[in-house]
Protein backbone atom coordinates (compact mmCIF):
# COMPACT_ATOMS: atom_id res chain seq x y z
CA UNK A 1 0.00 0.00 0.00
CA UNK A 2 1.73 3.53 -1.03
CA UNK A 3 2.02 6.28 1.33
CA UNK A 4 -0.52 8.62 -0.60
CA UNK A 5 -3.36 5.73 -0.49
CA UNK A 6 -2.62 5.01 3.57
CA UNK A 7 -2.74 8.95 4.07
CA UNK A 8 -6.07 9.63 1.85
CA UNK A 9 -7.36 6.54 3.67
CA UNK A 10 -6.42 7.85 7.21
CA UNK A 11 -8.14 11.33 6.50
CA UNK A 12 -11.12 9.84 5.42
CA UNK A 13 -11.55 7.49 8.47
CA UNK A 14 -10.85 10.36 10.43
CA UNK A 15 -13.16 12.85 9.01
CA UNK A 16 -16.11 10.38 9.44
CA UNK A 17 -15.07 10.27 13.07
CA UNK A 18 -15.34 13.91 13.50
CA UNK A 19 -18.24 15.27 11.21
CA UNK A 20 -20.45 12.22 11.55
CA UNK A 21 -19.30 10.21 15.07
CA UNK A 22 -19.18 7.25 12.79
CA UNK A 23 -17.33 4.63 14.70
CA UNK A 24 -17.15 6.47 17.55
CA UNK A 25 -15.82 5.21 20.66
CA UNK A 26 -17.44 7.08 23.30
CA UNK A 27 -20.83 5.88 24.48
CA UNK A 28 -23.81 7.77 23.94
CA UNK A 29 -25.22 7.82 27.50
CA UNK A 30 -21.63 8.65 28.57
CA UNK A 31 -21.33 11.69 26.71
CA UNK A 32 -24.73 12.58 27.80
CA UNK A 33 -23.49 12.12 31.28
CA UNK A 34 -20.71 14.47 30.89
CA UNK A 35 -22.07 16.92 29.08
CA UNK A 36 -24.74 17.57 31.91
CA UNK A 37 -22.50 17.41 34.60
CA UNK A 38 -23.19 13.85 36.18
CA UNK A 39 -19.97 12.56 36.14
CA UNK A 40 -18.05 12.69 39.63
CA UNK A 41 -14.83 13.02 40.07
CA UNK A 42 -13.01 10.78 41.93
CA UNK A 43 -12.81 11.51 45.41
CA UNK A 44 -9.30 13.72 46.19
CA UNK A 45 -9.18 12.76 49.83
CA UNK A 46 -9.54 9.63 51.82
CA UNK A 47 -11.13 10.73 54.86
CA UNK A 48 -11.69 8.20 56.91
CA UNK A 49 -7.57 7.35 56.93
CA UNK A 50 -7.00 11.46 57.19
CA UNK A 51 -5.53 12.06 60.16
CA UNK A 52 -6.80 15.82 60.44
CA UNK A 53 -3.01 17.50 60.61
CA UNK A 54 -3.67 20.10 58.50
CA UNK A 55 -0.05 19.63 56.48
CA UNK A 56 -1.31 19.37 53.43
CA UNK A 57 -3.40 22.68 53.66
CA UNK A 58 -0.17 24.06 54.93
CA UNK A 59 2.29 23.56 52.28
CA UNK A 60 0.07 24.38 49.15
CA UNK A 61 1.76 27.34 47.41
CA UNK A 62 -1.83 28.36 45.61
CA UNK A 63 -3.34 28.09 48.97
CA UNK A 64 -6.18 25.71 46.79
CA UNK A 65 -6.61 23.49 50.22
CA UNK A 66 -8.65 24.51 52.99
CA UNK A 67 -9.33 22.65 55.95
CA UNK A 68 -13.12 21.80 56.68
CA UNK A 69 -13.85 21.11 60.23
CA UNK A 70 -15.84 17.09 60.51
CA UNK A 71 -17.52 15.97 64.43
CA UNK A 72 -14.48 15.67 66.37
CA UNK A 73 -12.61 11.94 66.26
CA UNK A 74 -9.67 10.14 68.08
CA UNK A 75 -7.80 8.14 65.74
CA UNK A 76 -5.25 7.22 68.42
CA UNK A 77 -4.60 8.09 72.05
CA UNK A 78 -4.53 11.75 72.69
CA UNK A 79 -4.84 12.17 68.87
CA UNK A 80 -7.93 13.95 67.40
CA UNK A 81 -9.24 14.62 64.11
CA UNK A 82 -11.18 17.99 64.38
CA UNK A 83 -10.97 19.01 60.60
CA UNK A 84 -10.26 17.30 57.43
CA UNK A 85 -8.89 18.63 53.60
CA UNK A 86 -10.85 20.19 50.86
CA UNK A 87 -9.47 21.06 47.90
CA UNK A 88 -10.19 24.00 45.17
CA UNK A 89 -9.88 22.15 41.93
CA UNK A 90 -9.40 25.57 40.40
CA UNK A 91 -6.53 26.60 42.05
CA UNK A 92 -5.12 23.31 42.47
CA UNK A 93 -1.59 23.65 39.85
CA UNK A 94 -0.70 19.80 40.51
CA UNK A 95 2.48 19.90 42.31
CA UNK A 96 1.99 17.34 44.51
CA UNK A 97 2.84 18.59 47.73
CA UNK A 98 0.32 18.02 49.54
CA UNK A 99 0.63 14.13 48.98
CA UNK A 100 4.20 14.56 49.56
CA UNK A 101 4.34 16.18 52.66
CA UNK A 102 1.49 13.84 54.01
CA UNK A 103 2.91 12.01 57.38
CA UNK A 104 1.14 9.16 56.31
CA UNK A 105 3.41 9.56 53.13
CA UNK A 106 6.61 11.54 54.93
CA UNK A 107 6.75 9.45 57.93
CA UNK A 108 5.18 5.95 57.08
CA UNK A 109 6.16 5.41 53.42
CA UNK A 110 3.02 4.32 51.98
CA UNK A 111 -0.02 6.37 49.81
CA UNK A 112 -1.19 9.60 51.88
CA UNK A 113 -4.49 10.19 52.55
CA UNK A 114 -5.23 13.17 49.55
CA UNK A 115 -4.25 12.64 45.77
CA UNK A 116 -5.07 15.96 43.74
CA UNK A 117 -4.95 14.20 40.50
CA UNK A 118 -6.01 10.95 41.75
CA UNK A 119 -2.87 9.53 41.56
CA UNK A 120 -1.75 5.83 42.48
CA UNK A 121 -3.62 3.76 45.32
CA UNK A 122 -5.44 5.25 48.17
CA UNK A 123 -3.97 4.76 51.35
CA UNK A 124 -4.94 1.19 52.59
CA UNK A 125 -2.89 0.81 55.39
CA UNK A 126 -4.59 1.26 59.11
CA UNK A 127 -3.58 4.99 60.25
CA UNK A 128 -3.90 4.27 63.68
CA UNK A 129 -1.73 1.34 63.79
CA UNK A 130 0.95 3.24 62.14
CA UNK A 131 0.65 6.10 64.68
CA UNK A 132 0.51 3.43 67.56
CA UNK A 133 3.33 1.37 66.35
CA UNK A 134 7.02 3.07 67.05
CA UNK A 135 8.26 3.78 63.44
CA UNK A 136 12.14 3.83 62.69
CA UNK A 137 11.65 7.55 61.17
CA UNK A 138 14.66 9.89 61.57
CA UNK A 139 14.46 12.36 63.70
CA UNK A 140 15.46 14.88 60.82
CA UNK A 141 12.85 13.79 58.57
CA UNK A 142 10.38 14.43 61.23
CA UNK A 143 11.64 17.62 62.26
CA UNK A 144 11.34 18.54 58.77
CA UNK A 145 7.53 17.26 58.24
CA UNK A 146 6.87 18.83 61.47
CA UNK A 147 7.47 22.01 60.58
CA UNK A 148 4.43 22.15 57.93
CA UNK A 149 2.21 20.63 60.11
CA UNK A 150 -1.22 22.15 62.55
CA UNK A 151 -0.81 19.62 65.18
CA UNK A 152 1.98 18.36 66.58
CA UNK A 153 0.27 15.52 68.44
CA UNK A 154 1.64 13.31 65.90
CA UNK A 155 4.96 14.13 66.43
CA UNK A 156 4.85 14.07 70.49
CA UNK A 157 3.08 11.03 70.12
CA UNK A 158 6.03 9.21 68.01
CA UNK A 159 8.77 10.53 69.93
CA UNK A 160 6.30 9.01 73.67
CA UNK A 161 6.61 5.65 71.95
CA UNK A 162 10.02 5.75 70.82
CA UNK A 163 11.27 7.06 74.60
CA UNK A 164 8.96 4.16 75.87
CA UNK A 165 10.12 1.30 73.58
CA UNK A 166 13.66 2.60 74.91
CA UNK A 167 13.26 2.63 78.24
CA UNK A 168 11.75 -1.00 77.90
CA UNK A 169 14.96 -2.34 75.93
CA UNK A 170 16.76 -0.77 79.31
CA UNK A 171 14.77 -2.34 81.75
CA UNK A 172 14.60 -5.49 79.28
CA UNK A 173 18.90 -5.83 79.25
CA UNK A 174 18.82 -4.65 83.12
CA UNK A 175 16.88 -7.54 84.09
CA UNK A 176 18.96 -9.67 81.67
CA UNK A 177 21.99 -9.26 83.28
CA UNK A 178 20.32 -9.42 87.03
CA UNK A 179 19.71 -12.81 85.88
CA UNK A 180 23.46 -13.79 84.44
CA UNK A 181 24.50 -11.85 88.03
CA UNK A 182 21.92 -14.40 89.76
Amino acid sequence: MSIVKIFVNGIYTNLKRIIFGSECRTDLQLRQDVLNGNVKPAPKVAEAECIGCGGCSNVCPTKAIVMVPVESVEIAEGILKTAVPEIDEIKCVHCYYCHDFCPVFGLFGVAATIHPNDIGNKCDKDVTSMLLDPSEVSEKNIQYIAQYLTDDSIIQKNKELKEKAQKEAEEKAAQNDAELEG
